[in-house]
């Protein structure tokens, strides 16, 4: 079994006055394990739904390799599919629920019982369920169902594997048990795989590469770090986990670096956009486990370093091994800040609160 590339181009689709995707040119690469990412209702289960066939494009097209699949049939499209119910048939054993795409449709008389047989066992080691084979699938846990689920996709030797949030019915921790799973799985079989979620985590965890997807358009494209640590807009940067949104100005441009102003102190970026202005009003983000506390009180009177702020507690939320600080610096600037082996802090007192220049991320919107 090998991957095979996903190009999409001009992608759209428009339900009467509702355009559910719009005009979306994708590409991703063989055996990737690639992700749609986003809130409901932005298009990503659509953009699924045309990938497998499922749905007809309103228009633009889709290739998979060379082969243009955009008004095939599912299956003629040799794809698998895990949808988040299961879709398991409650009346048969795992091993004849894996077996039955082997026997109707286009595969149906193409192979012999023994060669069927073989490729059910294989595809039961893959997912390590071999043992649960003559069980009825009503007899199994929501994660033994989710395996047989992901076998029977993967029997047919598909070119490419479709994944409709699969884990949102399990629990916290089986679902954690089942992303390393899967991810093992599809690299181990060299599968193309494309998953849909609205979970940051689990794709953070999982991908190769994430589309975030908002109100039908691609809002960016990259790999998880890329896009946690980069984000280009408001909305990735919030999607994609907690952070502080700080309004700033650019005071200047120089030795790749952006000096910025704001309410709370002077801040120099290395990460902005390549078209920034030299001039003009931004938003910069800070993720809160990149500002660091320094617990050390002396001289807060004076003026501070830059990327260095004068804040006090508000709130905090202690986990033990982390704490949230919820604080406020001058200039009524509020500041999530996530301190891994914390200290206790005054409130009463102010503390100065730091970070690199990397981390100043100024937003394009």
């Amino acid at each position: 079994m090998s991957g095979t590339s996903i190009q999409l181009v001009g992608l759209r689709k428009q339900f009467g006055q509702t355009v559910a995707v719009d005009s979306i040119d994708l590409t991703i690469e063989p055996g990737n394990l690639f992700f749609l990412l986003g809130p409901s209702g932005c298009g990503k289960t659509t953009l699924l739904r045309m990938i497998a066939g499922f749905t007809e494009p309103t228009s633009g097209s889709i290739m998979f390799g060379d082969r243009n699949v955009t008004h095939l049939p599912p299956n003629k499209r040799n794809t698998g599919m895990v949808f988040q119910g299961y879709a398991l048939w409650p009346h048969m054993t795992v091993r004849q629920n894996i077996e039955f795409g082997l026997t109707v449709g286009p595969r149906k008389g193409k192979f012999t019982a023994e060669q069927r047989r073989q490729m059910v066992d294989r595809a039961l080691q893959r997912v390590d369920i071999s043992q649960l084979a003559e069980r009825k699938t009503n007899q199994l846990s929501g994660g033994q169902q989710q395996r047989v689920a992901l076998a029977r996709a993967l029997v047919i030797e598909p070119d490419v594997l479709l994944l409709d949030e699969p884990l949102s019915n399990l629990d916290a921790k089986l679902r954690l048990d089942m992303r390393s799973q899967i991810k093992e799985v599809c690299k181990q079989a060299g599968i193309t795989g494309v998953y849909v979620t609205h979970d940051q985590k689990e794709a953070l965890s999982m991908a190769d590469g994430i589309a975030v997807l908002h109100s039908g358009k691609i809002a960016q494209v990259g790999a998880p770090e890329s896009l946690y640590r980069r984000p280009r807009t408001r909305f990735v940067a919030d999607f994609l986990g907690e952070t502080n949104f700080i309004p700033a100005q650019i005071v200047q441009k120089r030795d790749n670096q952006v000096i910025l102003e704001s309410a709370a102190g002077r801040l120099i970026s290395k990460t902005y956009p390549d078209n920034l202005p030299d001039t003009g009003n931004v938003t910069c983000s800070i993720r809160p486990e990149a500002i660091r506390i320094d617990h050390n009180q002396n001289d807060l009177e004076g003026d501070q370093p830059d990327n260095t702020f004068v804040a006090h507690e508000q709130a905090v939320v202690y986990l033990g091994e982390m704490a949230q600080h919820q604080m406020v610096a001058q200039g009524e600037i509020f500041l999530k800040v996530f301190e891994l082996n914390p200290r206790p802090i005054d409130e009463k007192k102010p503390v100065r609160v730091i970070f690199d220049a990397i981390d100043v991320v100024i937003l394009e919107d």
